[in-house]
């Protein structure tokens, strides 16, 4: 017992300074490719002075940028909670044809390019497109509208949260919910007061990464959006075309927005984690007490 603990030992352990090289090695990377640019950020949108930043952030343009990167998060954040939910249920807690093929589904948008995505919708909605002459005579604008952008944020965006719950039911199993029904419970109740709380943290963490994707979202929307100042223009947008305009200081005022949104994300994110991770440890502690 003692040959196999000292050999786990001499496997597992590593020499102090290559603990220490690799820590740093880290930490040199982390601070080149990610504090640096942040930092750069905040560094370019204050050049000229606080006046010039939040006259950046006031100007009509800018206000519609934001307001149009909330509404879509607000419209395609939901959708997206509605639909994993569901999928990660029926993946999870149930046997069924096709099973692998909505798996399979479910991943596409993370090997389909954004831009794919949103020539995809073109070429469906697009005045050209298959479904364009039905569009143009009902009059409904869905190519450079705020459909469109919804759309291509939905599109982008709906594996967050199914992928997020489906391996987290998988592992939970369907024991409890059983016990639920056997004892009486509707599926209602069953979902609301077993399912739910079981799942409620890595729910919560898929739609922080949702929110943060819709928000930052560039490539689908550049696509189906039209670049149209004050009406189709997201932040990221915007961003782009203020700097092409070498408009820098307002162009990094608006990005500090998203850089803003990334460290709010962050945060969240390991707060979600470390809730989570307590929360084992209090029914572990529980169930070691029984």
């Amino acid at each position: 017992m003692q040959t196999n603990t000292a050999h786990r030992s001499v496997v597992t352990t590593e020499a102090r300074w290559v603990q220490w090289l690799l820590i740093g090695l880290a930490m040199v990377f982390l601070a080149i490719f990610l504090v640096m640019p942040l930092a750069a950020v905040f560094v370019e949108a204050l050049r000229k002075g606080w006046g010039a930043y939040i006259a950046a952030l006031q100007d009509p343009d800018a206000l519609s940028a934001v307001k149009l990167t909330l509404v879509t998060a607000l419209i395609a954040v939901p959708l997206n909670l509605v639909f994993g939910i569901a999928a990660a249920w029926a993946i999870a807690k149930f046997e069924f044809k096709g099973k692998s093929l909505l798996t399979t589904l479910i991943d596409l948008p993370f090997s389909v390019s954004p831009v794919v995505a949103g020539l995809i919708y073109v070429l469906l909605f697009g005045a050209q497109g298959w479904l364009g002459p039905w569009l143009q005579q009902h009059d409904l604008k869905i190519i450079f509208a705020v459909p469109g952008i919804v759309l291509a944020t939905v599109f982008v965006t709906f594996p967050f949260v199914a992928r997020e719950l489906i391996p987290l039911m998988q592992a939970q199993g369907s024991e409890e919910e059983q016990a639920a029904m056997v004892l009486g419970a509707s599926g209602f109740q069953t979902f609301w007061r077993v399912t739910l709380p079981n799942i409620k943290w890595g729910l919560l963490y898929g739609v922080i990464l949702c929110n943060a994707r819709a928000m930052g979202e560039f490539g689908a929307v550049s696509v189906v959006s039209g670049h149209i100042r004050g009406l189709t223009n997201t932040v990221p947008l915007h961003v782009e075309i203020l700097y092409n305009e070498y408009n820098f200081v307002a162009a990094f005022a608006c990005a500090s927005i998203l850089a803003l949104l990334a460290l709010v994300t962050l945060g969240l994110k390991t707060w979600v984690e470390w809730k989570a991770e307590r929360d084992v440890a209090e029914a572990k502690r529980m169930a070691y007490d029984e």
